[in-house]
């Protein structure tokens, strides 16, 4: 046999050959290093019968044009000019300074110190200290060379009581130093109003988003922070992940307040039928007034946008048949489109109705008005993960009492023993690279020409007490993780998608909610002990991915008003 033969054998049987053809596929079209190897055994093949001349001018022309057409790699100049490339995190789970400043107790604050309620025993009070290194964490982005950020705001840092004290000043301070000093260093702020906390008080009060009285404390809190800081920031988002809260706050009882009802879980109090759709009705309601004062009283004057982010797995059929088919089309209703139907078309999915019945709650001729004329300016995809999807509505799936509530369907991240994708460190987060331009797709198709940011997108490790900084900072799945998700975004993209920023989750090291600091999301690795900032294998990567751009473009707005000198 001719000795080139042997090649592709050796390529598919050490690389290729072990791996179930999905992941196979998968990791020639995302990964360059397998797209090289697929090179070498398509030019092996090719030319291993012909004779040595011919041969070799056969292999060096079928190489260059296969390497022509693999070696473009993920760059820059994939994305428009004008694209925001950043990073994201959130109050509470970086901030810490849970009591400076005279900040108030939010519902995490609380939370957390309930013995058994976070995996590591942990809390936010410290946190990554990003309330008093915030300067440093500026200048750790300048050096990654991102050009916007994408963080929330402490509610109950800015509105202690909520609408019924003042405003406190020392909140309002400390965001804007921050913001200055991100445009400064021509870093444009992106800002989520509410990312899972709440100041406790409107829980103790009147039952926070359980009742309709928060949809005047979301709109009053949101003008503050339009008058305070709407001048220089352009990018406005309501809520994170509302559709991730509500269910987890009152549907399973694992959020703050805890609330569910039997046979769901055992919760002192809630009632997981009905709860987590009235919760769902206030934010989309509270939403659209944030909105409607925004874009009556601010934004021709301060020239900003404003959107709402949503969490979106992709969905796909554990069994090519109808019924899993239908399951899926009912997963993405019962996810995202639960909270961008209403906002977008003034009405739930119908695929929800059909479901819940008189249990959905309904808008009145006044509500859909307001949700109609106060049109999104873009929608916010976190995005992380796929997953196989079962029907429940004629098969039993055991889920506890969530069937009806859930949509009757299961998501799973395995079939025939074999997961989706590579599983990471976060329970039911599988690396799925396709998963990015199905989902951003179908955003597409659904809502028209929305445009849209990827707010989030990460990569899980493991953590532990005993993990050293050394085997934390060579992060190299993280890095085939955000090439292969950024690659598969560019597809959506050169298929039409309005796609404008992309964020990677997170900055650094942060409290990672019910999981505590078991889970390290960071491009930047934290020393929780020193709060020592170290960046990873992936920051440098994403540096690099960065690089010879003009990303950092001059800071737009002035900021010489406080003394601060460009």
């Amino acid at each position: 046999m001719h000795q080139s033969q042997s090649i592709p054998i050796y390529v598919c049987v050490i690389f290729l050959c072990p791996l179930p053809l999905h992941q196979t596929i998968t990791k020639l079209v995302y990964y360059p290093y397998f797209t090289s190897i697929l090179i070498l055994s398509t030019v092996s093949i090719v030319c291993s019968n012909m004779e040595w001349k011919e041969e070799k001018r056969c292999t060096f022309a079928l190489f260059l044009q296969l390497f022509s057409l693999a070696s473009a790699g993920l760059h820059r100049s994939d994305f428009p000019p004008s694209f925001l490339f950043g990073t994201s995190t959130s109050s509470y789970q970086i901030e810490g300074g849970y009591l400076d400043g005279n900040k108030s107790l939010n519902n995490w604050d609380v939370f957390t110190h309930l013995q058994g309620k976070i995996k590591d025993g942990s809390n936010g009070d410290v946190a990554a200290d990003h309330y008093h290194r915030y300067m440093e964490d500026v200048e750790l982005m300048h050096s990654l060379g991102v050009n916007s950020y994408r963080f929330s705001l402490s509610w109950s840092r800015i509105l202690p009581s909520g609408r019924f004290g003042k405003t406190n000043l020392d909140g309002i301070k400390f965001y804007n130093d921050l913001i200055d000093s991100l445009l400064i260093k021509g870093i444009e702020p992106f800002v989520t109003l509410s990312h899972y906390d709440i100041p406790q008080e409107l829980e103790d009060r009147y039952g926070a988003w359980l009742s309709s009285e928060i949809q005047k404390d979301f709109v009053y809190y949101a003008e503050v922070c339009f008058k305070a800081f709407g001048d220089r920031v352009k990018y406005w988002s309501t809520f994170n992940e509302p559709n991730v809260m509500v269910q987890k706050s009152y549907l399973t009882g694992t959020y703050p307040p805890s609330r569910c009802s039997v046979p769901v879980g055992h919760c002192p109090y809630g009632d997981s039928d009905l709860e987590p759709f009235i919760a769902a009705h206030n934010v989309i309601l509270s939403h659209a007034a944030a909105v409607d004062v925004y874009k009556k009283s601010y934004q021709a004057q301060q020239g900003g946008s404003i959107g709402i982010v949503i969490s979106m797995h992709w969905y796909e059929p554990l069994q090519d048949i109808p019924v899993d088919r239908l399951a899926t089309e009912r997963a993405q209703a019962f996810q995202s489109a639960w909270f961008l139907d209403p906002i977008v078309f003034g009405e739930y999915p119908p695929e929800m109705r059909q479901v819940l019945g008189s249990r959905l709650p309904t808008f009145s001729s006044a509500d859909r008005r307001t949700l109609l004329q106060n049109k999104l300016d873009f929608v916010g995809v976190n995005h992380y993960t796929t997953e196989y999807v079962k029907d429940c509505m004629f098969s039993p799936c055991g889920l506890g009492g969530i069937e009806r509530s859930n949509g009757y369907q299961d998501t799973t991240g395995e079939r025939n023993g074999l997961p989706i994708g590579t599983p990471t460190a976060m329970p039911g987060f599988y690396v799925v690279p396709y998963g990015m331009e199905k989902m951003v797709m179908y955003v597409k198709e659904r809502y028209g020409d929305l445009p849209m940011f990827v707010t989030e997108n990460g990569f899980a490790q493991a953590s532990s007490k005993n993990a050293t900084a050394k085997d934390l900072l060579d992060d190299s799945d993280r890095v085939e993780y955000l090439e292969s998700y950024l690659t598969s975004l560019t597809e959506a993209i050169r298929k039409g998608a309005d796609v404008r920023g992309y964020f990677a989750w997170a900055l650094v090291d942060n409290f990672e909610w019910l999981y505590g600091y078991t889970l390290r999301f960071g491009l930047c690795y934290v020393n929780f002990n020193t709060q020592e900032r170290v960046p990873k294998l992936s920051a440098k990567w994403y540096k690099k991915l960065l690089q010879g751009s003009n990303l950092q473009q001059k800071a737009k707005f002035n900021v010489n008003r406080r003394g601060i000198s460009m």
